[in-house]
């Protein structure tokens, strides 16, 4: 079967001291104390939580299903739904309104079917509307985030674990944003990128559109003839959201925990799994008047190669990073390092199996990738690398190794790495444990390691989403001596009237990973926030936010930092 291309006019294109710390306390007093409260009837529900979500969810709705129909004969990607394979095929008449009333009937109908053969999934999508002049779409390039305009979202769980998920979402101009689902549903990471092409198209009635990916683009477990399946409308002018499985606001899409069931799909065949992707890179000049012809290649190579369909191997030779974006411009106003993304393809591959544990975020990063290859901000060549990521059954498998050139002055000739396991354990949560070896600037005897273990649930006092995640870390290196652990744990309620959360970290005084990002080494952390967001039938308004949101850091003597 072939897909053929789109033709050009169907579609648009793509220290104040102890009193500072007395006040600092004082003013921290009463968002403990809603957090003490919110968090009051924890030790009995979760108990009670934990054998019901042992139980694998036995009182939990079943999930609705789609049947996917067999792709006969070619389908022209142009948006249009003209085939007859798309009469055939099983659909999602309509979609449940989750916002601006919950449970609500949508003010237009959303008609979506799949169809599937061995190497690909295509997504065909109705999208009617009474007034199509009052479509909101404005974005065209690839990977703009589509927010506030229309656009459909489909989220995929092709391992059917409940934790882990990709993200593809398409506006009525065809412009096109993927992503993998983070923190457990709770966030995207929109600098992953696959291979898929989508074309949409208006119509008297609405729009409509196609979406092409390709299983070579995803792993997944093969031995699964159904996945993890979620679809998500947006109405702009409307405000409205309309979802098809758990059309409930304390859930995200992206909670694959949730999401329905794509059915019927057929064995899926990634051929021979194998990808060489070969760079030659030449140029010249001369660089002052009189001076003779200066030239300079470089040539590398990265060959990729899927072991079943659920675990991909990477080897990287003189890795060509000339296709990466550039950051983003940023100002230090503070005394601490500034954060920047990962955005080189060979690290974002399958990223998700290396995040590690609960409430991190930029405070602690444990295995941060952009340590390799960049150091000072300049750029150091990989020699050569290698990589393995993916899925296993019920367990996560990442390991990285990479060997740095030489640098005259700036990093010598070292190998790093990175090994990750994480194994599913009940129906939603995971225990793990991470190691690092190896130091950007050839430092001796450098490493990381660490467990941690987080339980999750949406089943908490009944339909209520609850996590804990709790982890410990131990690292060393030539010249350190003092404090050189870290540990830590959240607790998170994240819902839709109440999102109240609490995180404690504790990080030694040199506990500072040579593959890690810390910017604030010995001291002790305290987050708190506490998010109230009710809806009141009111006309003239539809949600009220309160938002309290406090830090607290100490050194580990007790004095206050800030």
């Amino acid at each position: 079967m072939v897909v053929t291309p789109a033709r050009p006019n169907d579609s648009l294109p793509k220290s104040t001291g102890a009193a500072g710390a007395r006040s600092a306390l004082r003013l921290l007093s009463f968002p403990l104390l809603l957090a003490a409260s919110a968090f009051s009837v924890v030790p009995w529900a979760a108990a009670q939580t934990i054998a019901a979500d042992a139980a694998a969810q036995g009182g939990a709705p079943a999930r609705p299903g789609l049947r996917a129909g067999r792709i006969e004969g070619p389908i022209h990607l142009d948006g249009r739904l003209d085939e007859p394979a798309w009469t055939e095929a099983d659909s999602i008449p309509h979609l449940t309104e989750i916002e601006p009333t919950e449970g609500g009937r949508p003010s237009a109908r959303t008609v979506v079917r799949v169809l599937a053969d061995e190497h690909q999934l295509i997504f065909g999508i109705v999208a009617y509307d009474p007034d199509p002049s009052g479509i909101v779409a404005h974005s065209v390039r690839r990977d703009a985030s589509l927010r506030g305009e229309d656009n459909m979202t489909v989220v995929l769980d092709p391992f059917l674990d409940g934790r882990s998920g990709v993200v593809f979402r398409l506006n009525p101009n065809g412009a096109r944003y993927d992503a993998l689902v983070s923190r457990r549903g709770e966030g995207e990471n929109a600098d992953w990128d696959a291979v898929w092409d989508a074309r949409a198209v208006r119509t008297a009635s609405g729009w409509s559109a196609e979406i092409w990916i390709p299983v070579r683009s995803l792993t997944f477990d093969s031995g699964l003839r159904r996945w993890g399946l979620n679809i998500q409308r947006r109405i702009e002018r409307l405000q409205e959201t309309d979802r098809w499985a758990s059309p409930v606001l304390d859930y995200s899409v992206t909670q694959t925990s949730r999401a329905g069931l794509l059915t019927g799909l057929p064995e899926f065949s990634v051929g021979l799994g194998l990808s060489v992707r070969p760079y030659v890179t030449a140029g010249g000049g001369i660089p002052a008047p009189d001076s003779d012809l200066e030239t300079q290649e470089d040539q590398g190579i990265d060959i990729g190669q899927r072991i079943g369909t659920n675990l991909e191997a990477t080897i990287t030779v003189n890795t060509d990073f000339a296709e990466t974006e550039v950051d983003a411009r940023q100002t230090n106003l503070t005394r601490f390092p500034l954060f920047f993304p990962e955005k080189r393809a060979f690290f974002l591959q399958g990223s998700d199996i290396f995040d590690f544990s609960l409430g991190l975020g930029d405070n602690l990063i444990p295995f941060f990738s952009r340590r390799i290859g960049l150091v000072e901000g300049r750029t150091v060549p990989i020699d050569i690398g290698a990589k393995l990521a993916g899925r296993a059954g019920d367990t996560n498998l990442g390991a990285l190794a990479v060997r740095m050139g030489d640098v005259r002055g700036l990093a010598p000739a070292n190998t790093m790495g990175v090994v990750r396991v994480e194994q599913n354990v009940l129906s939603e949560s995971s225990a793990g444990f991470l190691a690092t070896f190896g130091d950007p600037l050839g430092r001796g005897g450098s490493w990381l390691a660490g467990p941690d273990v987080t339980y999750q649930t949406s089943h908490f006092r009944g339909d209520k989403n609850f996590l804990v995640g709790v982890w410990a870390l131990a690292m060393d290196r030539e010249g350190l001596t003092g404090v050189r652990s870290a540990w830590g744990l959240k607790v998170d309620y994240p819902n839709e009237l109440w999102d109240v959360s609490l995180t404690h970290r504790h990080i030694g005084t040199d506990f500072d990973p040579s593959l890690g990002f810390v910017p604030r080494p010995g001291t002790n952390q305290v987050n708190l926030g506490v998010d109230y967001r009710p809806r009141p039938a009111w006309s003239l308004v539809r949600q009220m936010f309160f938002q309290l949101e406090g830090s607290l850091f100490t050194r580990l003597d007790g004095s206050l930092q800030s």
